[in-house]
């Protein structure tokens, strides 16, 4: 299996202004429907990826993070540890069914790593 970036994440202290700014500049949809209220981007296309927008931690500045399909959160997770990668979210269940971790690769720069539910 091939590990694709099959989404993106803007996290921001300003989601709301952002959903307006990227909705109408490239025409995306922003949407709560789903289990946990995260606010999707749909962009539209079916060559390019799906993101949404997150509330970033206190005090941290805006960022953009990757996710990358995986078919165990758990080994990639234990693989990352040794290559140098740092744990900030360890493997948990989303409502969706996905299971979902989040990383700091060895130079500090924030990534995602998912298995999607059964649908």
């Amino acid at each position: 299996m091939s590990n694709p970036v099959v989404r993106f994440q803007i996290l921001s202290p300003e989601t709301e202004k952002l959903s307006s700014f990227y909705c109408g500049l490239f025409g995306w949809e922003a949407s709560r429907d789903n289990l946990l209220r995260y606010q999707t981007l749909d962009t539209g296309s079916e060559r390019g990826i799906h993101g949404g927008l997150w509330p970033c931690p206190p005090g941290a500045p805006g960022f953009v993070q990757l996710f990358i399909e995986v078919e165990d959160c758990a080994a990639h997770v234990e693989r990352a540890k040794q290559l140098g990668a740092t744990v900030l979210i360890p493997p948990q269940a989303l409502p969706d069914g996905d299971v979902m971790a989040v990383l700091k690769d060895p130079s500090g720069i924030s990534f995602g790593i998912v298995k999607p539910g059964d649908k």
